[in-house]
């Protein structure tokens, strides 16, 4: 079990963070991510690789309003490690992703604390099933570490009762936490002649008779049903802490969140359904108010001719900077006590470090929309509800990267976005050309997500106008690659092939017709 106290939890907004073992499966040819993905396309693919990873760190930076003290702001930020429960039948398979790993690695990601010391979580389905198992008398061990473990303890509780009188008592040191509630539980099950009671040093064992042992049973602070219900809570562990997350129904703020929604739906919620719709309507009804901070700041960098940048950290950077000309007026945020350890140090990739980012950086982009309404610098008596105002057309408008559309809307239908046009490539005197050559081809110019169209036509997808444009200037009357604007009445093969058949038609409805009025 792990505790929360102390976290100021319905303070709004939430930053958010997750650290994955890894972000994309191998996928290769009509699997791998494209531009040309619609959202439920891009969506069954990527759930592909949400199945096959799980989460090793989130990180949330909670922020509340300082009382008394205009714009002032709070944050109260904390890392949690996760493992998944390995309890009864639950024994979790995930992968790790190579290049995940060499790029947590870098940022000093502490790997141990995630293998060894991981708080276990479950979703919903998971739940039902231990709950089940353990409150009707059916919870078996099932993984061979723990079978062994368990057969070496009850072999040296079973000795020791052999020589041991009613009222003795024994220690298991080094049994904590989870482990511990799970060996009781067997020791309880196997041997009807010993009570077990946890303490600092481990687990204590007692040899008592058949009608104390009843009456403890029914009579303790630690009858058995109340037991199984502390079992159950410390199985399901951070899971807890997620159905806190949900009923608090505050802001959650990430940056590019997109896959941190897709796992937290997967691991504290439920498996992620087959249809996209369904999974959108889940993660609005978890979460009504969502924003990512990237579709806020891409359309801000625009208007405000903000210096281009690749990653968060750079975005907090540019907002603390003189660049931005409510730098003096803006929010001020402070570190809680006992949270202060970003106060000197950047940690970029630890995941309560980024979860703070996320947070600043809406409360400075929210400040800035607001001067641009007001007009006017400083706003007087500016607040978080007046930053929700001005943040209106962003809320529930996530970033979705390499995909038809720029971003999901969750609280409805998503909206086509602005982008470059499709290109057509045909090729001459280049037998058996495939799509991977034709994307190095490229490559070094621009880069395209290519589609095969037919056996020497491909369809050419970038998501920058400069790019199209580039293309069609550089190969304007190439000998042998013929690129142009893609027109779907003129170039797709269903289309020709039903204007063929039609022509088809006409043709052999006229020669009847003739024919019929040249007889006799």
């Amino acid at each position: 079990m792990f505790c929360t106290r102390g976290l100021v939890f319905f303070a709004f907004p939430a930053g958010l963070d997750i650290e994955f073992t890894g972000l994309r499966s191998n996928l290769s040819g009509p699997q791998q991510i494209s531009l040309f993905d619609l959202p439920s396309e891009w969506y069954l693919k990527t759930r592909q690789s949400v199945q096959q990873f799980t989460i090793c760190q989130i990180g949330l930076s909670v922020f509340s309003a300082i009382e008394g003290e205009a714009n002032k702001y709070t944050a109260h930020s904390c890392n949690f490690y996760l493992f998944p429960t390995t309890f009864g039948i639950l024994d979790s398979e995930f992968s790790f992703q190579a290049s995940s790993v060499q790029f947590l690695n870098q940022y000093g990601f502490n790997y141990n604390k995630f293998l060894k010391n991981g708080i276990p979580y479950m979703n919903e389905e998971q739940e039902k099933k231990i709950r089940h198992d353990i409150l009707t008398g059916n919870w078996r061990v099932r993984s061979s570490p723990d079978k062994d473990q368990i057969k070496v303890v009850i072999d040296e509780v079973t000795r020791w009762l052999d020589l041991a009188k009613e009222g003795d008592w024994m220690t298991l040191p080094g049994i904590t936490g989870f482990q511990a509630f799970e060996v009781q539980l067997v020791l309880r099950q196997a041997l009807p002649n010993i009570w077990t009671v946890l303490k600092d040093e481990g687990v204590v064992v007692k040899k008592v008779s058949k009608q104390h042992r009843w009456y403890l049973q029914n009579t303790s602070c630690d009858r058995e049903s109340c037991w199984k219900e502390n079992i159950l809570l410390s199985a399901r562990g951070f899971s807890a802490f997620f159905q806190m997350l949900v009923k608090a129904q505050k802001p959650l703020v990430g940056h590019n969140m997109m896959m941190d929604l897709l796992h937290l739906h997967e691991k504290f919620f439920r498996p992620l359904p087959e249809s996209y719709d369904q999974f959108k309507q889940n993660i609005h009804s978890l979460f009504p108010v969502l924003i990512d901070t990237k579709s806020v700041t891409k359309d801000i960098w625009k208007e405000m001719n903000f210096p281009r940048v690749s990653n968060l950290s750079k975005v907090y950077e540019v907002l603390n900077s003189d660049l931005n000309p409510t730098k003096n007026s803006g929010p001020e945020i402070v570190h809680a006590s006992r949270c202060e350890k970003y106060v000197e140090t950047k940690c970029p990739h630890e995941a309560a470090y980024d979860a703070f980012l996320c947070g600043s950086v809406l409360l400075k982009v929210a400040h800035l929309l607001l001067q641009k309404v007001h007009r006017i610098d400083p706003v007087p008596e500016s607040s978080f509800p007046q930053y929700l105002d001005v943040l209106a057309p962003y809320v529930n408008q996530v970033n979705l990267i390499r995909a038809g559309v720029p971003k999901i809307n969750f609280s409805g239908p998503d909206y086509p976005g602005i982008r470059p046009p499709i290109l057509i490539l045909s090729v001459k005197r280049w037998p058996g050309v495939s799509e991977q050559q034709v994307y190095h081809k490229f490559q070094n110019l621009c880069k395209f997500d290519v589609r095969r169209l037919t056996r020497s036509q491909f369809l050419l997808l970038t998501n920058k106008f400069k790019d199209a444009r580039n293309i069609l200037k550089e190969y304007r009357g190439h000998p042998t690659l013929c690129i142009s604007l893609y027109r779907y009445w003129r170039h797709s093969p269903n289309v020709n092939c039903l204007l063929q058949v039609c022509g088809i038609v006409t043709a052999w409805a006229l020669l009847a017709f003739t024919l019929g009025r040249s007889g006799p």
